[in-house]
C-alpha cells in the first residue's frame, strides 16, 4: 500500500471518478478499520467512524496535501481524529446515561495527572525516539512506512522504539 499506488487513486478520487474511489477503498479499509477498532475497541462504532471517514476523504480528496504526508497518512490522521471524536461522544453518552449523580471530580485530576506525567516522560525522550513513537502511535504508521518517513533502516527504528517505550514504562512507575 504504497503512496505510489495510492496517489493517482486519490487525485481520480478529487475528480469525482467513483470506481477510482471504490479501489481506494479496497486497498486502505482493512488498515483503516484496524486503527479505528483499536482506538474504539467496539466494532459497530469503528465501522461507524470509517463510513463517516470515507465520507470525508470523497468530498475532501482535493485538500490532500503531498508535501505533508503520504495519501495513507493522511487518511489515517482523519480516520484517528473521527475515531477521538467518537469516544467523546460515547464517552459523554454514556455519563449522561449514568446520571450527574455519578460524576466523579476525582477520576478527571487522576486522569488529568497521570496525562501530565505522560506528557513530561514524553520530553524526557531522545529526539529519534520521541519521533519513532509519535509516528507509530499517533500516526498509526507501519515500521515499514516508518522506514521510509524517516530514511532510517528497519532495525535502528525498532530500537528506538523498543526502547523509547522501555523508557518510558520505566519514568511511569516511579
Amino acid at each position: 500500500m504504497e503512496n505510489d499506488n495510492l496517489l493517482p487513486l486519490l487525485c481520480k478520487t478529487a475528480q469525482g471518478n467513483k470506481t477510482a474511489f471504490a479501489d481506494l477503498y479496497q486497498q486502505t479499509s482493512g488498515k483503516l478499520f484496524a486503527i479505528s477498532l483499536n482506538m474504539l475497541s467496539n466494532r459497530a462504532h469503528a465501522e461507524e467512524v470509517l463510513q463517516e471517514a470515507f465520507i470525508k476523504i470523497w468530498h475532501n480528496a482535493s485538500e490532500y496535501n503531498a508535501t505533508k504526508g503520504t495519501v495513507i497518512s493522511w487518511m489515517i490522521s482523519i480516520v484517528r481524529y473521527r475515531s477521538l471524536d467518537a469516544l467523546r461522544y460515547h464517552k459523554v453518552r454514556k455519563e449522561q446515561a449514568m446520571g450527574d449523580d455519578e460524576y466523579d471530580e476525582q477520576d478527571i485530576d487522576i486522569n488529568y495527572d497521570d496525562q501530565t506525567k505522560l506528557v513530561n516522560c514524553i520530553e524526557q525522550l531522545d529526539p529519534q525516539q520521541k519521533q519513532a513513537i509519535h509516528l507509530a502511535y499517533y500516526k498509526g504508521l507501519s515500521h515499514g512506512e516508518l522506514v521510509n518517513h524517516i530514511d532510517t533502516p528497519l532495525g535502528t527504528v525498532k530500537s528506538w522504539i523498543r526502547r523509547g517505550l522501555q523508557q518510558l514504562q520505566r519514568c511511569l512507575t516511579l
